[in-house]
């Protein structure tokens, strides 16, 4: 807890990333969460792996090690076998309990405009999870505007869209996303403070919510909402009550 406010960061990643060599430890995370007064984690694994059932096992064990402080995600290559992306997803939230289900468009060039993605978003329904889709780099499948066509197709899914456009112009595209799809939520890490005010200028506090990405950018964007000029209840949800909805308090 940071200045009386729970914290609950939605955007967290543990193991090792293939594509950059990084590689993060949860006792590297929870060293950082403590220090950074996050009370939880969602935690997901980077978005290329060279083992994802391996990826969610570790970040399964560090769940449950840490049960009331991190909750698991998974992500999946979304172009290996159908049943193979199916039976894994289903794995994690049968035997794990992961609650949500990442894309990440740059790596993995799904399409969500196009037909050809409806599996991901019904494997995600049927497992009762919740959808992140990385957006802002890796356009034009990163653009925020393609998850709406899923968000009007699977209106009683969550999709939440991670970096929020990114900061830059596409941050107004997330926003416009938002206001024409009530089950999409925000994700705001990447964002500038007056782009944050922008958002809220268009789309309640309780379809917002905190990231961090990397722990380098932890402190960072707690600040940039406890220093927001808004008032305390916009701050709690943005800071974990959103997410707790979301993804489930427990």
């Amino acid at each position: 807890m940071k200045d009386g406010f729970t914290i609950f960061d939605t955007h967290t990643h543990l193991g090792e990333a293939f594509h950059s060599g990084r590689r993060q430890s949860a006792e590297q995370l929870l060293r950082s969460m403590d220090r950074s007064g996050v009370d939880r984690s969602l935690v997901i694994p980077f978005p290329v792996v060279e083992d994802h059932r391996a990826a969610h096992d570790e970040i399964a064990r560090a769940v449950r090690a840490h049960p009331g402080r991190l909750a698991g995600a998974a992500c999946i290559y979304p172009y290996v076998p159908e049943q193979e992306f199916r039976s894994e997803v289903r794995r994690c939230r049968e035997e794990h309990g992961f609650g949500a289900l990442k894309l990440q468009p740059q790596y993995h060039g799904l399409n969500t405009f196009s037909s050809r993605s409806d599996f991901f978003f019904e494997t995600a329904l049927e497992n009762r999870m919740t959808v992140i889709i990385h957006t802002g780099s890796g356009i034009p499948f990163a653009l925020p505007s393609l998850a709406m066509p899923a968000a009007r197709k699977y209106p009683d899914l969550p999709i939440v869209l991670a970096h929020c456009g990114g900061g830059g112009v596409l941050f107004e595209e997330a926003i416009v996303a938002a206001m024409f799809c009530a089950n999409i939520y925000l994700e705001l890490s990447t964002l500038l403070p007056h782009q944050v005010r922008e958002v809220l200028r268009h789309v309640p506090s309780n379809r917002l919510m905190i990231g961090s990405d990397l722990i380098e950018n932890t402190d960072i964007e707690i600040a940039k909402i406890l220093w927001l000029d808004v008032v305390d209840a916009q701050k709690r949800h943005i800071l974990s009550a959103t997410a707790e909805k979301v993804f489930g308090a427990d």
